[in-house]
């Protein structure tokens, strides 16, 4: 069947380059939601841990638990505790949320600088610190979501501007309370690379990390190399004469008398149906027709067959992101460390 590979060199690679810009590799906390980007989470955790990375976050308490005995620090950001662990640490992405965690919880507090998605307000900073204290909850955080950094540096300078308010206050407010100093923490991966002198506490980073950050002109970036790598093998071959078609809706005929492969991967595997028109394979092997839910057509008779080595090149070719291409990538497709 197609399997997945993952080259852990270029991974470090991506690791030590993150690693200079927020000054130690102490301060990565590695973002292994949506089973790593597609990438494995038990995989990338396992070679995550081996770097030294210590920090991670996850999107749920159940990938937080699987991979809490490798690392020191989690941070879930859209779930509830299911037992109560020292290293796990929630996320409250609105004033109701407070009452619904169970005393003694160690939380984060999300706060919305402009993303407008999830977090409180700034005007609702101290009634929300007042709420946890009330609730017996620990706050161990305070944290935002940049939303253009790789887009619109105005937007991000102004969330940072947001954000640097937003510290100032929380600090104010926690030591008039009497409340332990807690952390500060606003870059994904974008934000990072786009940050000259980082001096949080540290940087939420996931596609970087995995080499597919999309700023072209950032020097940094240039370094990243892309981890995730996909193969199909041959199922069949199939002799296409001149005017027949092949595939659902006969979108391909031949032009002539073709050898054509059917390989056994589609979009039941996560290979986007958006893909059918005009594919090409990073060693410039045509799609024919469409994608269907388990088998792909390809103008070639090779046994084994890269699909793609780099989401973010892959991604063009239907319009999208390189998230979305890797996330798709359904869990059960075997995953090879190299």
């Amino acid at each position: 069947m197609a399997y997945i590979t993952l080259n852990k060199k270029y991974f470090f690679n991506n690791l030590d380059i993150i690693a200079q810009r927020s000054k130690g590799k102490d301060k990565i906390a590695l973002v292994l939601k949506d089973n790593a980007y597609g990438h494995g989470l038990m995989e990338i955790a396992t070679m995550a841990k081996e770097y030294g990375i210590t920090k991670v976050v996850v999107r749920t308490t159940t990938e937080a638990q699987r991979v809490a005995k490798l690392f020191r620090y989690i941070l879930v950001l859209a779930d509830r505790p299911l037992v109560y662990d020292e290293k796990i640490h929630y996320t409250i992405n609105d004033l109701f949320a407070v009452s619904t965690f169970p005393k003694g919880t160690k939380v984060e507090l999300k706060v919305n600088t402009g993303m407008n998605r999830n977090g409180i307000e700034s005007d609702e900073i101290e009634q929300a610190l007042v709420l946890i204290q009330k609730a017996g909850l620990q706050l161990t955080g305070v944290f935002t979501h940049h939303s253009s950094a790789d887009e619109d540096i105005t937007i991000y300078e102004e969330q940072n501007r947001r954000f640097q308010r937003v510290k100032d206050e929380v600090k104010t407010v926690i030591s008039r309370f009497g409340m332990p100093s807690i952390r500060f923490h606003s870059c994904n991966s974008a934000a990072l690379f786009q940050t000259e002198n980082f001096d949080e506490d540290l940087a939420r980073v996931g596609i970087a990390a995995y080499g597919c950050l999309d700023m072209p002109e950032n020097a940094d970036v240039k370094e990243l190399q892309a981890v995730l790598s996909v193969y199909a093998k041959r199922i069949s071959l199939r002799r296409l004469k001149k005017g027949t078609s092949v595939g659902y809706g006969a979108t391909y005929t031949a032009g002539e008398d073709l050898l054509i492969g059917n390989y056994d991967f589609g979009y039941g595997d996560g290979f986007l149906r958006a893909f059918s028109k005009g594919y090409v394979t990073p060693e410039g092997i045509e799609l024919l027709g469409r994608i269907s839910m388990d088998n792909s057509s390809f103008l070639t008779q090779k046994e084994e067959l890269l699909i793609f080595d780099d989401a973010k090149k892959t991604a063009a070719f239907a319009d999208t992101i390189s998230y979305e291409v890797l996330t798709a990538l359904k869990e059960k497709i075997p995953r090879v460390i190299r």
